[in-house]
C-alpha cells in the first residue's frame, strides 16, 4: 500500500481488505490527473475465477457502472477486458478528502448511526454495511435508486430479511449523501489477486508453486531433500531420517522423524516428534492433519483434527467428510449422525463445520493424531477405536476455534523455527558452506532468544576440528553479542587484551580448544549486562577468532626454513633493501581466512619509487646482551631509537601501535628471542650468540602509503636479522615468515604485499583453500619492450590521506565470516579476475590494463565500503580523462593512487591538472618503474648481493 499503491494519490482516505494475496509491479501506472471522488483497485481474473467473486463494470472513462457478485455469464462476460480477463473486486479503495467527509457525515443520521460504537451504546440497533455492496455500489452509474434501495448485501443471509426495511433507511440516507460522488477504477493489468477462503485446495494452491521442478523448502532443516516430491512446499520445519512428501503437499510448523510417507494434496501443520509415531505405516492423500494448541477452562491442551482437502465446511445436507460422502464415512467408521450432531438437528442444517468429531479430552490418558488417524483405515479390532473415540470429550471445529490458545501456537513455532534452525547453522558452519547466519542472529536476538544460539556456536567452537570452522563460529559469537548491544556501547572495532579474557586466550594459544571455547563462555556470562560490555565482549571473541587464525597462518611455518652461514663478525651491518609493490588485482583473497579458505590469487609489480629501493633494514651483532632497535624515514635518518635490556621491554610486540612493535616481533619471529622462556633476555642473547642485536629499519614512503610498506619492512627486518644471526632464509620462506610475524604482530596481514616487494617483476601468487596455507609464486612473461612501456604510462599520487588497514581488515573479516552475500561473490570475482588482468599482461595491452584497473577498485570498495574519501574521490575523477584506468593502493582509505595514463610520461601534465583542482590538500606526482631485483641482501664490506 505503502510503496506500491499510495504514491501519487492526493490526501484521503484508503481502505485495504486483509482476507487476500496481492502481486502489484513496482509502478502499477495509476494515473491520479484531475481526480475527485472514489477509486478502487482492480486486478484481473479469469472468467471462471469470477463467477465466485465481485467484478467491475466500467466505460470507457474508467468510471464505475456497476458491481457484480456471483454474477451470471452474461454479466461477466460484459466486465470482460480486450486480453478476456476480467477486473476482479481486490479488497482495496481510495477515498479522496471530499468524499471521505460526506460517508464521514452520514455517521450521525439514524440508522447509520448504527455503524459506530456512539450509535451502539446510545441503544440503537445494529446495522451492518458492506463496504463494496452498499457504500460503493451506490455510487456506480448504472445502478438506479429503487434497484438499490430494494437489494441487500451478499454478506447479509436470506435468515436477515427481518432487518430489510432497517437495511433500506441506511441505504437511502448512502443515496443521499453519496450519489454524486464520483466512482473510477484503476485496473493493474500485470498484477494477480487471490482470495483467501476455507478452502484446503486453494489454501495448497496459494503454497506450492506449480510446474517448480523441485520442492520449495523455506526456514527449514531437512536431512533427505531428495525425498521431497516437485511442487511440494517445507516451511518451518524440521525433518530428520527419510521423510517423504509427495507433489502438491505442503509441511507447516512440523517436526518429524521418518520413515514418513505423505502423499499427494496433502497439509500438516503443528506436529511434534512426539506425534510421528502415529503417522508411520500410513500414506495421507488429499488430507488436512493439524495439530492445535487449546485451553480448556484454562488448562492448556494438543487437539488433531483431520478432514478431507475437497470437503465444505459450509455445506449443508450433502457435504462429505475425508473426501467421502457423509453415507460412506458412516458406513466405514461406524459412527453415527447422533455422534455428531444433535438429534433435533435437521438433516438439511447439518454441516461439517458444527459436526463434534474431535477429540479434546480423553479419561485416562493424552490424545494424538491417533484419535482421528482411525477412521482412515478402520481395523478389525472389534470396535476399540470407535468405542475411544467415543469416550472422549469432542467438539465441532466450530466450537473448537474460541478454544484455540493464539500465544502458545507462537511460541510452539517460535521454539520450533529456532531449533530447525540451530541444526541449520550447525550444518552450515561444519560443512563449511558459504550462507550468512546473520538473518537468524538479528532474529534470535529480536525474538529474545540469543543464549540457545550461542550454546550452538559454542558446540560447533569446541568440537571443531578445523581451526576456520571454530574461528568463524566464534565469530558468529561476536556477531551475537554485537546484535545484543543494538547499536549502543561503541565500535566493534578495537582492542582486545583485556585482562579477565587472558584466561581463555591462554587455553586457545596453548591448542586447548574445548578449554578455551568453555572458558570464553564463562566470562562471556558476566559481560552481558549492558551495550558496553556486550561491544567489549565482541570484540574479544574476534581477538580469539584471531588466535584461531594465527594458528591456522602458523602452519605457513612448515614452508619455512633457513640454512646456516657464516656468522658475521660483531659489529658488521647485513643490509637488506626493497622495492615497493603496486597490487593491479586480487587484493583482500590473499588475506587471511580468506587466503586458506576461499583460496587467493593476487597479481602485484615490485617497483622503485622516483627510481629508489624505498624499503629496507639493517642488523648487526653488538657486544652488549640487549637488542638496539631504530626506526626512520631514511637509512641514514633514525628518528626513533629504542633500547630493550628485559623480557618486559618486549613484552608489547604484539601492539602494532607500540613503539617498534615490528622490530620486537622480527626478533620473536626469527627465533632470536623467547619471550615465555624463564631465561633473562640478557642469558638468552649472551648464550646463543654472545652479545646482542641492533636493528634498525627504514622507509621513505610516508605511513599508510598502500604500498606494503609494513609487510615488506618486515620481509627486510626477518632477512637482516636471520643472516646477522648466521642463517640465510630463502625468499620464499621469507614470504611464509612474514605471514607468522603479521599474525605475532596482530595486524594479521595477507600474503601480497611481501611478494609483490620481495620477489622481482610481475607476478602472481596463489594459496589454495587448504591448510597448512603455502604460497606459490608465478612470474608472469610479458611481451618484449613491455616493462618500459609500463614503465612510462604508469605514476603514483600520493593523496596526502593516510590509513591504517587495521580496522578495514576486521570489517572485512567480520564480513566474510558472516558470509554476507554479496561479500562472497565478490571475493570469487576478486580472484577470477586475477587471471584476467595476467591475460592482460601477457598481451602487452594497456587499454586492457586499464579496465582490469578501473574493475578492481569497484571490487574494492565492495570489499571494504568506506574505502574511498571524498578527496580521493575528486582526484580520481579530475584524472579520469587522462587515464586508461586508476586504484588506490591496498586495501584503499588513503595512500597512493596509481594510474595507467593514455600518453606516456605524464608526469608534469598531471601535476598541472591537480593543481587548478580546490580541495585536494596536500598530494604529490611520483615516478614509478617496475623493479627486476626484489629483495637485495647483502653485508657491508662484502658488497655481494644475495
Amino acid at each position: 500500500m505503502s510503496h506500491r499503491l499510495g504514491p501519487g494519490s492526493p490526501p484521503g482516505v484508503w481502505v485495504c481488505s486483509t482476507d487476500m494475496l496481492l502481486s502489484v509491479p513496482l509502478d502499477p501506472g495509476i494515473s491520479w490527473d484531475n481526480f475527485r471522488g472514489a477509486r478502487v483497485i482492480a486486478l484481473p481474473g479469469s472468467m471462471a475465477y469470477a463467477q465466485n467473486h465481485g467484478v467491475y463494470l466500467t466505460d470507457s472513462q474508467g468510471f464505475v457502472l456497476d458491481i457484480y457478485y456471483q454474477g451470471t455469464e452474461a454479466e461477466i462476460q460484459l466486465c470482460a477486458r480486450p486480453d478476456g480477463r476480467v477486473p476482479l473486486v481486490s479488497g482495496v479503495a481510495f477515498f479522496s478528502v471530499e468524499t471521505a467527509e460526506h460517508l464521514l457525515a452520514t455517521h450521525v443520521s439514524p440508522p447509520l448511526d448504527a455503524c459506530t460504537y456512539m450509535g451502539l451504546d446510545s441503544g440503537a440497533r445494529p446495522v451492518q454495511l458492506s463496504l463494496f455492496f452498499d457504500i460503493l455500489l451506490c455510487m456506480a452509474r448504472n445502478v438506479n435508486r429503487e434497484d438499490f434501495l430494494s437489494g441487500h448485501p451478499p454478506e447479509m443471509g436470506q435468515g436477515d430479511s427481518d432487518i430489510a426495511g432497517y437495511l433500506q433507511a441506511a441505504r437511502a440516507e448512502l443515496w443521499r449523501e453519496l450519489r454524486d460522488q464520483p466512482l473510477t477504477m484503476a485496473y493493474v493489468p500485470d498484477g494477480s489477486y487471490s482470495y483467501m477462503t476455507s478452502s484446503a485446495s486453494e489454501f495448497l494452491y496459494s503454497l506450492t508453486f506449480p510446474g517448480a521442478p523441485s520442492a520449495q523448502v523455506v526456514h527449514s532443516q531437512v536431512e533427505e531433500p531428495q525425498l521431497l516430491g516437485a511442487e511440494s512446499s517445507v516451511v518451518s520445519c524440521l525433518l530428520e531420517g527419510p521423510v517423504q512428501l509427495g507433489p502438491g503437499s505442503v509441511l507447516q510448523h512440523c517436526h518429524l522423524q521418518g520413515p514418513l510417507h505423505i502423499g499427494t494434496g496433502c497439509l500438516v501443520s503443528g506436529l511434534d516428534a512426539a506425534q510421528c509415531e502415529a503417522l508411520h505405516g500410513l500414506e495421507l492423500h488429499d488430507l488436512v492433519l493439524q495439530g492445535h494448541h487449546v485451553r480448556l477452562h484454562g488448562a492448556p491442551s494438543r487437539v488433531f483434527t483431520v478432514f478431507g482437502r475437497l470437503d465444505s465446511w459450509e455445506r449443508r445436507g450433502t457435504g462429505t467428510y475425508l473426501n467421502m460422502s457423509w453415507s460412506e464415512f458412516f458406513q466405514k467408521t461406524g459412527v453415527r449422525t447422533w455422534d455428531l450432531w444433535d438429534p433435533d438437528t435437521p438433516p438439511v442444517e447439518r454441516c461439517l463445520l458444527g459436526a463434534r468429531l474431535f477429540p479434546v479430552l480423553h479419561p485416562s490418558r493424552t490424545l494424538g493424531p491417533q484419535d482421528m488417524l482411525w477412521m482412515l483405515d478402520p481395523q478389525e479390532d472389534g470396535g476399540k477405536a470407535l468405542r475411544a473415540w467415543r469416550a472422549c470429550w469432542r467438539l465441532s471445529w466450530e466450537q473448537l476455534q474460541p478454544c484455540l490458545d493464539r500465544a502458545a501456537t507462537l511460541a510452539f513455532r517460535r521454539d520450533l523455527f529456532f531449533r530447525q534452525a540451530l541444526l541449520k547453522a550447525r550444518h552450515v558452519l561444519e560443512a563449511r558452506q558459504d550462507l550468512s547466519l546473520r538473518p537468524l542472529i538479528r532474529a534470535a536476538v529480536r525474538e529474545g532468544c540469543p543464549r540457545p544460539l550461542l550454546a550452538t556456536l559454542d558446540q560447533v567452537a569446541a568440537a571443531a576440528g578445523d581451526p576456520g570452522v571454530a574461528a568463524r563460529a566464534l565469530a558468529c559469537v561476536a556477531d551475537v553479542l554485537g546484535c545484543m548491544a543494538e547499536g549502543q556501547g561503541g565500535l566493534r572495532s578495537g582492542p582486545a587484551a583485556n585482562p579477565e579474557w587472558m584466561r581463555p586466550f591462554s587455553y586457545l594459544e596453548c591448542g586447548d580448544l574445548a578449554g578455551g571455547v568453555q572458558a570464553l563462555a564463562q566470562e562471556r556470562d558476566k559481560w552481558l549486562s549492558r551495550p558496553a560490555l556486550l561491544v567489549r565482549a565482541a570484540r574479544h571473541y574476534e581477538g580469539a577468532g584471531q588466535i584461531l587464525i594465527r594458528q591456522a597462518v602458523m602452519s605457513a611455518q612448515h614452508f619455512v626454513s633457513t640454512e646456516p652461514v657464516e656468522l658475521p663478525a660483531p659489529g658488521q651491518w647485513v643490509v637488506a633493501e626493497c622495492p615497493a609493490r603496486v597490487d593491479f588485482s586480487g587484493g583482500w583473497s590473499d588475506t587471511p581466512p580468506l587466503a586458506y579458505e576461499l583460496g587467493g590469487a593476487v597479481l602485484g609489480l615490485a617497483v622503485r619509487v622516483d627510481g629508489r629501493r624505498p624499503i629496507g633494514a639493517r642488523a648487526r651483532r653488538i657486544p652488549e646482551p640487549e637488542l638496539w632497535l631504530a626506526v626512520g624515514p631514511r637509512q641514514d635518518k633514525m628518528a626513533m631509537k629504542i633500547v630493550c635490556w628485559s623480557l618486559d621491554d618486549l613484552q608489547d610486540y604484539c601492539q602494532p601501535h607500540a613503539p617498534g612493535a615490528l622490530l620486537k616481533a622480527a626478533f620473536i619471529c626469527a627465533g632470536i628471542v623467547h619471550v615465555g622462556s624463564k631465561l633473562s633476555l640478557r642469558e638468552q642473547l649472551l648464550h646463543t650468540f654472545g652479545g646482542g642485536f641492533e636493528l634498525h629499519t627504514w622507509s621513505e614512503l610516508p605511513h599508510g602509503s598502500g604500498l606494503g610498506t609494513s609487510s615488506i619492512l618486515a620481509g627486510t627486518a626477518l632477512a637482516a636479522l636471520q643472516r646477522a644471526a648466521g642463517r640465510l632464509v630463502g625468499t620464499e620462506a621469507l614470504i611464509h615468515a612474514v605471514l607468522h610475524l603479521e599474525q605475532v604482530l596482530t595486524t594479521g596481514g595477507g600474503w601480497q604485499d611481501q611478494v609483490g616487494g620481495l620477489m622481482p617483476g610481475i607476478k602472481v601468487g596463489h594459496s589454495r583453500a587448504q591448510l597448512p596455507l603455502k604460497v606459490e609464486v608465478e612470474e608472469i612473461t610479458v611481451p618484449e619492450g613491455f616493462v618500459q612501456k609500463l614503465n612510462d604510462h604508469l605514476l603514483l599520487v600520493y593523496t596526502g590521506k593516510t590509513r591504517l588497514a587495521r580496522n578495514l581488515l576486521q570489517d572485512v573479516l567480520r564480513s566474510w565470516y558472516a558470509r554476507l552475500p554479496a561479500v562472497v561473490q565478490n571475493a570469487h570475482s576478486l580472484v577470477r579476475h586475477t587471471e584476467e588482468c595476467a591475460e592482460a599482461f601477457r598481451q602487452g595491452s594497456l587499454p586492457l590494463l586499464g579496465q582490469c584497473l578501473t574493475t578492481y577498485w569497484e571490487q574494492k570498495k565492495l570489499m571494504a565500503p568506506g574505502c574511498e574519501p571524498l578527496a580521493v574521490r575528486r582526484m580520481m575523477d579530475v584524472l579520469a580523462p587522462h587515464v586508461h584506468g586508476q586504484s588506490l593502493a591496498g586495501a584503499g582509505g588513503g595512500g597512493f593512487l596509481y594510474l595507467l595514463t593514455k600518453e606516456p610520461r605524464q608526469k608534469e601534465t598531471l601535476e598541472a591538472v591537480l593543481a587548478k583542482t580546490e580541495g585536494l590538500g596536500n598530494y604529490s606526482v611520483h615516478l614509478v618503474e617496475v623493479d627486476t631485483q626484489g629483495l637485495s641482501l647483502k653485508l657491508l664490506g662484502d658488497e655481494t648481493s644475495t
